[in-house]
């Protein structure tokens, strides 16, 4: 099978067929967190239940019909069978709940996220909201630079843009589950802080995409699939995703267990 042409155009197809799929999760997701559901833990302490599994089964036969020949690391399927061996660094990164916590404990800030990379960079991400029913979408080309960043709520789609940092402050956003307070304090220090918002899963990045948010912070730990549709997202609309020394997100960690380290996500290049 001939590898497609990731230009801006084939892209943007993936990114139209990959909504209908983040939708179709989102009705099954929602399904089971308006039931009794039970909740199981991983190997890695991590919670997990059948809206997880039932979602990412949804989007891996999508991929399998879109674009078979790129690999995936999705976060259930690597809990079950391992890490796949793949060449190259074009791959999908799946985490079909993030935000497993925020649904477990009927928050509503939980997401499905749909991720590639394509050498090192996230060029495309999806991420929808089905408790909030918000799709947010971000394009990078790899070929061209074209980018696009939308959201799309009560049936209205709108581009998405960061914005300028006001002069009464920044607005960091932080995670409600996963707050690690004293890096964050000392980080915090240093700033004109007007607000702070805490909130679960990728939805992060996309309030800094969306120019709600300034700055996110993140010192507790992540994996690749948690933040590579967001980053698409945030890149997209005129963010960038670091290290804290200034540095790139490296992704495909194989060795690492794809784990990132800390990181900023904000509202500049």
């Amino acid at each position: 099978m001939t590898a497609p042409i990731l230009d801006f155009a084939n892209l943007s197809r993936f990114a139209d067929h990959l909504e209908s799929t983040a939708r179709e999760c989102g009705r099954v997701i929602m399904d089971i967190y308006e039931s009794d559901f039970e909740v199981h833990t991983k190997a890695d302490k991590s919670p997990v239940t059948a809206a997880d599994e039932a979602s990412e089964e949804i989007i891996l036969k999508a991929l399998k019909e879109i674009a078979a020949d790129i690999p995936f690391v999705a976060e259930e399927h690597a809990a079950e069978h391992g890490f796949p061996n793949f060449e190259g660094s074009t791959f999908w990164l799946i985490d079909a709940l993030d935000g497993t916590k925020e649904f477990i404990n009927k928050r509503g800030a939980f997401t499905v996220n749909i991720g590639l990379i394509v050498d090192g960079q996230p060029c495309l991400g999806i991420v929808y909201a089905p408790a909030r029913d918000e799709m947010f979408r971000g394009v990078n080309c790899p070929t061209s630079g074209e980018q696009a960043a939308l959201v799309e709520r009560n049936g209205k789609r709108e581009t998405l843009s960061v914005r300028a940092i006001p002069q009464t402050g920044v607005t960091v956003v932080g995670s409600f589950s996963h707050q690690v307070k004293e890096p964050m304090d000392n980080f915090l220090a240093g700033l004109t802080v007007e607000d702070m918002i805490a909130i679960g899963s990728s939805l992060k990045f996309c309030l800094v995409a969306e120019g709600k948010a300034d700055l996110y912070p993140r010192f507790g730990p992540t994996c690749e699939w948690d933040i590579a549709a967001g980053h698409a997202v945030l890149r997209a609309a005129g963010g960038s995703v670091k290290t804290f020394d200034g540095e790139d997100i490296i992704y495909k960690k194989a060795n690492e267990n794809y784990r990132n380290g800390t990181f900023l996500a904000a509202g500049t290049p």
